[in-house]
């Protein structure tokens, strides 16, 4: 078969989408701005310590081993996951802090014994949100969800809960409030409002307590680096350190692309990668007008500011920290991998992030100086060090610097992934634009989980085969 496809970025969906498009016999360029392929979902390393460069967690393993299976790969057999047992903590307050360990028990008891009454409660609504997910989670692996979907998998009666905000549906479970705004703590890492945030994020205790939540051994970014070397083997050729800068078209259909240096490469289809709004206003000149005012209305997600540290001391469960100013901040986060992998002990030093989301419009707001101003202002808090002998700052990024590194559409990672988003169907994986583009990526799906976007890939090439077959 003589069909070649360019796919615009090597992220997570450009990785799974390369390799399912070169099994099935296409010729496909993968063309990263970057020296190495991973996107966000990369790491580096600093100083003999290595580092997650953006994501920190699988909470969706069924959905990774869906999207690996489907490329003919067992997850298993190629990435070792440990499972976390002491997940995550939140801090609101001197006196109030809310646990989640992998026991659900063992977490519904420690509410018991702040909140009499709220463990059964809680068991009761992990409980539900277990069978809802259970129900709904193959249309995860759809690439446009019907009302004639929901029928097939029985999940007609659950179109109310789609319907809804995460909001919504923790205020029926009446739960104390600090369990609530503990389990929605990460519509702060996705800068969302509870009441706009979708309702599958529920979903989240469900996952921690019954597949697990884990951790790669050798760090996420162990995830996209076998997806490159199975990559390479399907004979996908890989084009570094070059921007695409337009997707060229004619007649109504993709040519090919133009990188940033002038080079036409040709094909019969395009992948974007690339951020979903980006795509479609920056690269994409035949966009409809009205598109492209719809979609410069989306509200986008920040990539926030990050600290990478070596840190010394005791370190204790749990793995991830969240600490809630209570000012109507957003959180911050100190994530201590040592926790997980006592392996990554260097010399008695351990690496640790310290993270702090920040909305798109007040990191726009802060500009580069204010964006370092506030990182600075958090690493000089001291509700981090309780554990912490002795810290050293080894590298820094902000919202800026994550746009100018990753090459992200005004410095965002795509758009938040509200309710009435998810309810509109998100960014098509095929376009309705233009004939021969498709998209991978978070837009496409209902998060920015590293799950989420290896699905998406999978999807796009699915329908571009179903085009070209």
């Amino acid at each position: 078969m003589d069909h070649r496809v360019v796919i615009i970025g090597a992220g997570m969906g450009g990785l799974t989408a390369a390799i399912r498009l070169a099994q099935q016999g296409l010729k496909v360029r993968v063309i990263e701005a970057r020296a190495a392929s991973g996107g966000l979902a990369s790491g580096f390393e600093k100083d003999g310590f290595v580092f997650d460069a953006g994501p920190y967690i699988l909470l969706d393993r069924p959905g990774l081993d869906w999207a690996f299976h489907a490329l003919g790969l067992d997850l298993a057999e190629h990435v070792t996951l440990r499972q976390v047992e002491d997940v995550y903590q939140v801090r609101l307050s001197e006196d109030v802090t809310v646990r989640f360990h992998a026991d659900r028990k063992r977490t519904a008891e420690g509410m018991e014994q702040i909140w009499p009454g709220s463990g059964k409660q809680y068991e009761r609504f992990v409980a539900e949100m277990e069978a809802i997910h259970n129900r709904l989670s193959p249309l995860l692996h759809i690439s446009r969800p019907r009302p004639t979907d929901l029928l097939r998998s029985r999940s007609l009666m659950y179109i109310p809960f789609l319907l809804r905000s995460l909001g919504s549906v923790l205020t029926r479970t009446n739960l104390p409030e600090p369990v609530i705004e503990s389990i929605a703590i990460w519509t702060h890492i996705a800068g969302q409002r509870i009441d706009e945030a979708p309702s599958p994020m529920a979903f989240v205790p469900a996952l921690i307590h019954g597949v697990g939540a884990f951790y790669p051994v050798g760090g996420v970014a162990e995830i996209p680096r076998t997806l490159t070397e199975v990559a390479n083997k399907a004979g996908v050729e890989f084009q570094y350190g070059t921007k695409v800068r337009a997707i060229v078209c004619e007649q109504g259909r993709v040519r090919g692309v133009e990188t940033e240096h002038g080079e036409f490469v040709a094909a019969e289809a395009v992948v974007s990668n690339h951020n979903g709004v980006g795509t479609y206003i920056e690269m994409l000149q035949e966009t409809p007008e009205r598109a492209r005012e719809k979609l410069s209305r989306l509200s986008l997600q920040s990539p926030g500011a990050c600290a990478y540290l070596a840190i010394r001391g005791k370190l204790k469960p749990p793995y991830l920290r969240f600490q809630v100013p209570g000012n109507g901040e957003l959180c911050r986060l100190f994530v201590t991998p040592g926790v997980v992998a006592p392996e990554l002990e260097n010399n008695g030093w351990f690496p640790a992030r310290l993270i702090a989301p920040m909305r798109h419009d007040v990191a726009e707001r802060l500009r580069v100086k204010g964006q370092r101003d506030y990182l600075d202002q958090l690493l000089a808090e001291s509700w981090w060090r309780d554990e912490v002998e002795e810290f050293r700052l080894l590298a820094t990024r902000v919202p800026a610097e994550w746009g100018a590194q990753y090459n992200l559409y005004q410095d965002s990672m795509n758009p938040v992934m509200t309710a009435g988003f998810m309810r509109a169907g998100r960014l098509a994986h095929k376009s309705p634009y233009m004939r021969g583009l498709y998209l991978a990526g978070s837009s496409t799906h209902p998060g920015q989980w590293v799950s989420f976007c290896a699905i998406s890939g999978v999807l796009a090439a699915n329908d571009l085969l179903q085009d070209v077959l």
